[in-house]
């Protein structure tokens, strides 16, 4: 017998014509006791102590408290490095959104029969994945130089490699009887997946990219931090000079964008599903 069914032996009940019927083993104890072992051992190897979280969380809310009042003057100086970061975001999610269609049409497996193909464009998309928004924004400052130009670079990379992935695993969930039958009447290949294919995926199409939009208005913040411009460069100089009230500003600014391109994004959103 296997220490699992010493454990947590299974259920049997006895029918009424005498046959015994076995439930199966539920492996959620296994599961919880396996993620608590894993949580155990990764707060070990990294130095996790929850006593030291708790002893100096207070550090947390004096730094908080000293962004209020928040400096309203030196909001003036902030419109700047703020439009600059809506504007990263919106060209870098534009860019990256029409570069990924033709990648993603490569690499779905029911309009390419080539499986080498496919194959290779998906491990491309995984491998671009891979690459940390802030690492592509470092590496952008030393080929553009700095400024919002190697933000924009990364945010597009970033809008890629995320709504590539997403779109070529929905075209290959499509319909493909419309396709066939336009293809069969003599229709071309790309033809007849702008007028079968196309219009099943670009609701869902669309509101991804809206929903990667609101994100990389975050993520732009914080590329100011490796020079790729924004409001991450005027926010990493307050921090470096703790000027708190500045920062606070900073961050209502931010925060009231942020809430406002979430807004109108969910309203497209629900138009297009």
């Amino acid at each position: 017998m296997k220490l699992y069914d010493l454990i947590l032996p299974p259920r049997s009940y006895t029918l009424d014509n005498g046959k015994v019927v076995v439930e199966k083993r539920s492996r959620v104890p296994l599961v919880i006791l396996l993620l608590v072992l894993a949580t155990v051992i990764s707060g070990e190897i990294t130095g996790f102590r929850l006593s030291t979280l708790l002893k100096r969380i207070d550090y947390f809310f004096v730094m908080l408290f000293d962004m209020f009042p928040p400096d309203i003057a030196y909001m003036s100086q902030v419109w700047t490095p703020l439009w600059d970061t809506i504007k990263m975001s919106l060209l870098g999610s534009a860019i990256g959104a029409l570069l990924c269609i033709p990648f993603a049409v490569i690499s779905s497996e029911n309009l390419i029969r080539h499986k080498a193909v496919t194959a290779f464009f998906k491990f491309f998309f995984s491998v671009v994945r891979t690459l940390p928004t802030l690492v592509v924004a470092l590496i952008a400052t030393y080929v553009f130089g700095l400024g919002t130009l190697a933000g924009t670079v990364a945010i597009a990379v970033f809008t890629f490699a995320y709504c590539g992935k997403i779109l070529y695993e929905q075209i290959e969930t499509v319909d493909m009887g419309s396709h066939e039958a336009l293809e069969a009447l003599g229709m071309g290949k790309l033809s007849s997946i702008r007028y079968a294919v196309w219009p099943q995926v670009l609701p869902s199409f669309l509101s991804t990219v809206l929903f990667c939009f609101e994100g990389n208005v975050r993520y732009a913040s914080i590329l100011g931090y490796v020079g790729a411009g924004g409001l991450g460069l005027i926010l990493n100089e307050k921090i470096g000079w703790r000027e708190y009230p500045r920062v606070g500003m900073i961050l209502i600014a931010l925060f009231v964008a942020v809430v406002a391109i979430e807004s109108l994004s969910s309203f497209l959103r629900s138009k297009l599903t």
